[in-house]
């Protein structure tokens, strides 16, 4: 409490909390309550049904969960660490995040993303490791209006008003265009002790990405990356733009990814998959054949909605095959090349559009199962990896089936959160699949 009493006196004009509450989707759920009722969150009075970590990505209730639960409440815990200003709002606003517990509150819900990954920290601690962890998001910016058909239109474009050939990757003429969203973006990062690394443009037109410092808190990092994609987000609305993580806008082109880049450390800090060579320890080569053996059950988590296959196809920059490389971006698990005292797995897979929380949790569940396991990791590729048959789930249907008859998943994530991903999941392809879309009735009618 005394980081919360510091906190209000530094900021006298806070008038709201915004408490914020992660579903399986990475959706910030949550309330605003009045400065006068802060304290009421520490003091384990602040509830919220545990079915909200479960909302589909419209907002809507499992039925099946609130059959069999009673669409029960759950105390919720506030994370002390995560409490910062909101620059972005119209009135002086704060915002903090929480994990959801039981009833009593005595024990962590664990259907809660958060927790999730929390279990999966403790696993490490048991080791004496403790996973370093930095993600990249990719993003589009794109006009506040979209075309008649309800298509987005791009932010960057060519003289004649189509868009752009390319997004200029790595321009600083690109840039310094966009540099009065950009500035505000890092300026609100820094207001909220978000760690921005570096802000590059990226390969298609209108597009972005911003990197986060590495964090030797696998949680905090995760805290991070949903708060920068929040930022991003509201900061873009005030500009007039819409920053949108949506795996894959637009058939012809590029989409967004999320990289994340992890090592582990011992308790002394030092990097084990080091071995003072540029090809890493075998704890190394154990970690990367836990992720690659796990990569398929993990597919849903991956690649969370029907868009997010639309990224799963050659030449888009999106990974096909469980396979891993040196120096090598045509793979699934890169291995980066620089200080060896710095060797690190950057896993690729993942979507922007991917809970970041899951996709941590899973993948340091990979990392487990390799070690623990004693796994050897096949040949690393050399050249283009993607001349090779798609061993990944190439459809949604497939990634779901796989993920909720996966024992990987129920010993790593648990029972609650294989169940509710998977009916979350199926529930919300079921409005997808019953729909007709405009390409139909081109087609048909």
């Amino acid at each position: 409490m005394d980081q919360l009493e510091q906190f209000l006196q530094q900021h006298p004009d806070i008038e709201i909390f915004e408490v914020l509450l992660h579903d399986l989707n990475g959706i910030q759920r949550g309330k605003w309550l009045p400065r006068k009722q802060i304290t009421k969150l520490f003091d384990g009075g602040y509830k919220m049904p545990q079915t909200t970590c479960s909302l589909d990505s419209w907002g809507r209730d499992l039925e099946e969960l609130i059959t069999a639960t009673g669409d029960t409440d759950g105390i919720c815990t506030a994370d002390i660490n995560t409490l910062a200003l909101v620059p972005w709002a119209d009135r002086p606003t704060a915002q903090i995040i929480v994990s959801m517990g039981s009833f009593s509150g005595d024990e962590p819900y664990l259907g809660d993303c958060r927790v999730v990954l929390n279990n999966i920290l403790k696993r490490f601690d048991k080791l004496g490791l403790t996973p370093v962890v930095a993600s990249e998001m990719e993003f589009h910016l794109f006009e506040l209006d979209r075309d008649r058909f309800g298509a987005p239109q791009h932010s960057q474009r060519a003289l004649d008003g189509s868009p752009a050939l390319g997004g200029q990757t790595y321009g600083l003429d690109a840039m310094r265009d966009a540099a009065p969203l950009m500035d505000a973006i890092n300026n609100a990062a820094k207001i909220q002790n978000l760690p921005v690394d570096t802000l590059i443009t990226e390969f298609g037109p209108s597009q972005f990405e911003i990197n986060l410092y590495h964090q030797d808190c696998a949680l905090r990092a995760c805290d991070q990356g949903s708060m920068l994609k929040r930022a991003i987000r509201q900061v873009a609305s005030s500009h007039d733009r819409v920053a949108s993580f949506m795996a894959k806008p637009f058939t012809d082109q590029v989409g967004n990814g999320m990289h994340i880049h992890f090592s582990l450390i011992d308790s002394q800090g030092n990097n084990v998959f080091d071995n003072g060579t540029d090809t890493g320890s075998e704890l190394l080569n154990q970690a990367v054949a836990g992720c690659l053996e796990t990569m398929g059950d993990s597919m849903a988590i991956f690649a969370p909605n029907i868009n997010s296959y639309r990224r799963m196809v050659p030449g888009c920059y999106a990974p096909l095959a469980p396979n891993w490389g040196y120096e090598n971006r045509t793979t699934a698990i890169r291995i980066p090349g620089g200080d060896h005292r710095a060797i690190r797995i950057e896993h690729r897979v993942a979507g922007a559009d991917a809970n970041i929380y899951l996709t941590v949790a899973v993948m340091l569940a990979g990392v487990l199962h390799g070690i623990e396991n004693k796994l050897s990791a096949p040949e690393a590729v050399e050249g283009d990896a993607g001349d090779v048959e798609a061993l990944l789930p190439h459809f949604w249907n497939d990634a779901i089936k796989a993920f909720e008859k996966s024992e990987f998943i129920r010993d790593a994530l648990g029972s609650e959160l294989q169940r509710t991903y998977a009916q979350s999941k199926r529930m919300e392809k079921h409005e997808f699949d019953s729909r007709v879309t405009l390409m139909e009735y081109d087609a048909y009618l």
